[in-house]
């Protein structure tokens, strides 16, 4: 190879959209492996199933994207989404509060809940994986103080949000889909097109250098917290949608499963670098597994969540290691 050739091959390695379009790539090969090893797994509604099941994840997982962006991490997540199901739950079924009373509260309650961690990982110089941890055990614990069993979600207006079935070039997708990409787009444009959304890039980054560039750091660390528990708790109102009912045990693990779909996606777990939009692919691509393995049939769920669970450890660490060699290429 020419000195041009090589030395352009690695400036598309070392852009920042190049581990997106790697995911990209990998998606496509994995559902035309599929396609082609399994009749109708590529059909329209099989396809728009993956965005209908994973509507909660794909919101989580924008929310975890800024905090990922931003140097941190958030492992609450997961349990702010089972509080905001039996909150939903509790709210609806015991007290008969109105629907948009209960999502408003919810929402509120959750991006008040992330301000506080984001606050005590600033002012106390804390690390975001231990305030974060004790989040998640709080909000979990939360869960069984209202109730211990489950609680049935039997509003009409959840309900019907729930069987809405919006047509779609000859199948349908949920109300849920359509919140879930409404927030990834508002989000992208938010992390790219805005002062806040640079300023996180600049934290992630290098936190010191944002600060000596007078950029409100802590506000901004707050922020990034209260943005993913928000989310956390839109996504919990998602998935009361989807399951019409609260549970303390919902979405166990979910934390983990957001975080990997945003590695996947892209986005480098040391901050700065990487696209929120990277996230849909991301989860894309954790459905995809999913979805081939029952296609199969042929192995247990227990032999599912171990082939998931290899085949999202290979693409972190072969998307750890485009990133890190581009960084000591810069």
């Amino acid at each position: 190879m020419t000195a041009a050739v090589i030395s352009s091959m690695r400036a598309v390695s070392n852009a920042p959209w190049f581990t997106s379009i790697v995911t990209l790539v990998l998606l496509v090969a994995m559902l035309g492996i599929g396609g082609a090893a399994y009749p109708g797994l590529l059909s329209l509604q099989v396809l728009l199933n993956l965005l209908i099941d994973n509507a909660y994840l794909l919101v989580i997982a924008v929310g975890m994207s800024f905090v990922i962006l931003s140097g941190g991490i958030d492992l609450s997540v997961g349990s702010v989404l089972a509080l905001t199901t039996m909150l939903c739950a509790w709210l609806l079924h015991k007290t008969h509060w109105p629907p948009a009373a209960v999502i408003a509260l919810v929402l509120v309650l959750g991006a008040v809940f992330g301000a506080c961690m984001g606050a005590l990982i600033h002012f106390f110089k804390l690390q975001p994986f231990i305030v974060t941890l004790a989040g998640m055990f709080l909000a979990r614990g939360l869960c069984y103080l209202i109730s211990v069993d489950s609680i049935p979600i039997d509003n009409p207006f959840f309900v019907a949000v729930s069987q809405a079935q919006l047509p779609f070039f000859g199948g349908f997708v949920s109300t849920s889909a359509v919140i879930a990409l409404v927030t990834l787009l508002v989000a992208a444009w938010v992390a790219h097109f805005t002062s806040f959304g640079r300023s996180v890039y600049a934290v992630g980054g290098n936190e010191l250098s944002a600060a000596m560039m007078g950029l409100a750091v802590g506000r901004t660390k707050i922020a990034v917290y209260a943005f993913s528990s928000f989310c956390a708790a839109l996504a919990g109102v998602l998935f009361s949608f989807y399951m019409l009912s609260g549970y303390g045990q919902h979405a166990q693990g979910t934390e983990l499963d957001a975080i990997a779909a945003v590695v996947i996606g892209g986005t480098l777990l040391t901050g700065g670098y990487g696209y929120v939009a990277g996230a849909l692919s991301g989860v894309l691509v954790l459905g995809t597994i999913q979805t081939l393995i029952v296609f199969d049939g042929t192995l247990s769920s227990w032999w599912t969540k171990i082939v998931i669970g290899a085949l999202v450890f290979v693409f972190c660490a072969v998307q750890r290691l485009i990133a890190g060699g581009k960084r000591k290429a810069g």
